[in-house]
Order: C-alpha cells, then sequence, then structure tokens
C-alpha cells in the first residue's frame, strides 16, 4: 500500500514548487472537463496497475488577457495551493486514490507544450489526456495531436 503524497501540509504560497522525486510516473493532464474526468480515472487505474506514481497536471494560461472596453492588460492571479486542493478533491471522487502515490501540479502555458515537458523531465511511462471537446480542435490541431508527434512517451487519448 503506496502513501498519498499530499502537499497541502507545507505549501508556500511565496516559494517556487518543491521539487518532487518522482520516477517514470503515469502524467495525466487534468482540465475538468467530461473527457479530462475520464482521463483522469483511466490514468489512476493504469498508475496503480502498473505500480507507478500518478502525476495530475493542470496547464492554466498564462492569466493576461486585454480588456475589451479599456484596451487595459489585466493579470489574473491564480492561487495554485486552492488549484491543487481542487484537483486532489476531483480524483477523490473519480477514483479510489488508495495503493496510489498521488502528485499535483500546475503550470501556466501552452497546455501541450507543458504536459511534454512534464513528461520529459518526469520520464513518464504514459501521458493520458482526455480527447478535443470541439470539432474545430480536429480542424486547426488539438493538444492531443500535437503530443502524439512531439511528447517523449506514449500518449493516451482517452474519449
Amino acid at each position: 500500500m503506496r502513501p498519498r503524497a499530499d502537499k497541502r501540509q507545507d505549501y508556500r504560497p511565496t516559494s517556487p514548487p518543491r521539487p518532487i522525486s518522482v520516477v517514470h510516473p503515469v502524467v495525466v493532464g487534468y482540465d475538468g472537463s467530461a473527457s479530462a474526468r475520464n482521463a483522469l480515472a483511466y490514468a489512476a487505474g493504469m498508475a496503480r496497475r502498473l505500480e507507478r506514481p500518478l502525476l495530475v497536471v493542470y496547464v492554466t494560461s498564462s492569466g493576461v488577457y486585454c480588456e475589451p472596453l479599456t484596451g487595459q492588460i489585466v493579470g489574473l492571479a491564480r492561487d495554485a495551493e486552492s488549484l491543487e486542493r481542487w484537483l486532489l478533491t476531483e480524483l477523490d471522487l473519480l477514483t479510489d486514490p488508495a495503493e496510489l502515490e498521488v502528485h499535483v501540479r500546475t503550470r501556466r502555458g501552452h497546455a501541450a507544450r507543458e504536459l511534454a515537458a512534464v513528461a520529459r523531465e518526469f520520464s513518464a511511462d504514459a501521458l493520458v489526456i482526455g480527447a478535443p471537446r470541439h470539432f474545430w480542435h480536429h480542424v486547426a490541431g488539438s493538444v492531443s495531436g500535437w503530443l502524439a508527434r512531439h511528447a517523449s512517451c506514449p500518449v493516451i487519448v482517452v474519449p
């Protein structure tokens, strides 16, 4: 039975994320969509079967946008601690995290590039993501399509 790693106990919002020692995890990209929920459940089962840690990654945009009426540049501060709490709650709702070593990371930037970087950084055994939600992702390109071409590990796309 593996202990569940919970970073909430010693989180310091002003310091950079603590380095974690995770070897060959199953990485899952999560954004709260229905297909991402399916991917999270699949990745948790896969990590359990392979006896590997599960690394849940939420990628947020840069948090900067232009206010359309005033033209003012607005930066949205995201609370990493509340995001990580939300991700752990989602995991608890979707699967039994018992016997599963779980780590959570939040990143800023382009979803596909950040997921590929995490997979490469931790030498992931697999990268699991949900299928694209919108038709135009199939036409213009999607996170899953980009990852299939550029990731350094197998990419599993869950509908």
